[in-house]
């Protein structure tokens, strides 16, 4: 408050005026976030939407050996699902990741807070926060073993 009091002291009629635009302004942004819609926070499970659009996404696209882990129990895990697929060609992977995203968006209005790996194709992460979705290409499943380094985790196969 004292800088507030501070500056309507040394500003000139014009600068106050923009000044005070300027706050009000402002302060109508943050008055909107208060009263924007909020998603509730609902503990997932494997029967969650979210999860059933992913695994739906995959076996549309033809992906391979589709697993899920659930990470619940498991107090160092980044997220409560990990969902892991594999396929044997880096267009796959593409169509795949794409349709994933696309679907989730479309069925449980959700955007990936993050992803990685479009450019090189090899493995793409996408991050949906409680359900973190691996495409990866054959070869770099055998090798990176997600599987075992959660080997904790309960897991469920989801192949036709």
């Amino acid at each position: 408050m004292f800088i507030l009091v501070s500056l309507h002291k040394i500003l000139n009629p014009n600068q106050k005026q923009n000044y005070k635009r300027k706050t009000f302004s402002l302060l109508e942004q943050l008055a909107s976030l208060t009263n924007r819609k909020k998603k509730s926070a609902v503990r997932l499970t494997r029967n969650s939407k979210i999860i059933k659009t992913i695994i739906a996404a995959i076996q549309e696209k033809k992906g391979e050996n589709i697993v899920s882990l659930d990470l619940r129990k498991i107090n160092e895990a980044v997220a409560d699902f990990f969902i892991i697929c594999e396929v044997g060609n880096q267009p796959q992977v593409r169509a795949i990741a794409e349709k994933i995203e696309y679907q989730v968006n479309n069925k449980c209005d959700e955007d990936p807070y993050h992803h990685e790996g479009f450019q090189n194709l090899q493995w793409v992460l996408i991050d949906y926060v409680n359900v973190v979705v691996h495409v990866m290409l054959s070869e770099n499943r055998k090798f990176y073993k997600l599987e075992e380094m959660w080997s904790d985790a309960d897991v469920q196969e989801h192949n036709d």
